[in-house]
């Protein structure tokens, strides 16, 4: 039971219907990430069974999606991803976009579509996985760094749940700054789901015809971001850093531009 005795609905109903190709992602990633991640979840019941859903999470790892998809998952949700654009080539590129992932172009300007795209899956009821750093962190000690505004494009102009996600543990599989696989089996994996962002006031200001303005933007990217890096350092029992990491000055490997500001 839930909070005032609410029984939360079938994770099988809250799924929906599961199409073919979401059914092959699923065969794959399960048991992948089983092996690799002991996973552990912190109030995962605050991820909402219904309704669109706009989850955020920090990035430290290549590996990031297998573990997320199965924190989503295993609380009767179906993830969309914002994913890069050069894996959606071939029959797994055929797969991924029948399975709802959505492809996010290295092009500025069609970026911009993609963004489009998330929002129309949000407005469908959808649960959409943005990693608003655009690429895995840079800090030496994983805390993140300074996020693109996408993300607040997204929580400003629709009705979703803005609901902050902290992992932790993916990097020590991964390590993308060594650029090292360490092969080890059920790595202890920690996600800490956070209460929705209420960012009711600021919606109502947007629809009055307050511009989306980039000092706007920025504002709600770091008050969302900065949810996600507090949890974070809950998960860590460490003091969580006053600000973000800066960004390289560099285009980012894997980047993506479509959370740009």
């Amino acid at each position: 039971m839930r909070g005032g005795g609410t029984r939360r609905p079938s994770k099988w109903r809250t799924r929906g219907h599961i199409p073919w190709s979401l059914w092959m992602a699923v065969v794959v990633i399960y048991p992948t990430a089983s092996l690799l991640f002991k996973l552990r979840y912190r109030h995962g019941d605050r991820l909402p069974a219904t309704g669109p859903v706009l989850l955020v999470a920090n990035h430290v790892s290549v590996l990031d999606p297998l573990s997320c998809a199965r924190l989503v998952w295993d609380n009767g949700r179906v993830p969309h991803f914002l994913a890069k654009q050069a894996v959606f080539k071939g029959l797994a590129g055929t797969i991924l976009r029948h399975a709802g992932q959505i492809p996010v172009a290295r092009d500025a300007t069609d970026a911009t579509g993609s963004l489009v795209l998330a929002r129309a899956d949000l407005e469908a009821g959808n649960l959409v996985v943005i990693y608003p750093e655009g690429s895995v962190t840079r800090d030496p000690d994983w805390w993140p760094m300074q996020a693109r505004t996408g993300v607040a494009r997204l929580a400003l102009t629709t009705d979703a749940a803005v609901v902050p996600v902290a992992q932790w543990g993916p990097q020590r599989v991964h390590d993308y700054q060594a650029k090292k696989f360490h092969p080890r089996l059920r790595q202890p994996t920690d996600y800490l789901v956070g209460e929705p962002v209420d960012l009711t006031a600021l919606r109502a200001e947007v629809r009055a015809g307050r511009p989306l303005t980039p000092e706007l933007l920025r504002e709600t990217t770091d008050l969302i971001m900065g949810r996600v890096r507090d949890q974070l350092a809950e998960l860590r029992g460490e003091p969580a850093p006053a600000g973000f990491a800066p960004r390289p000055r560099k285009k980012l490997p894997g980047d993506l531009p479509g959370t740009a500001a």
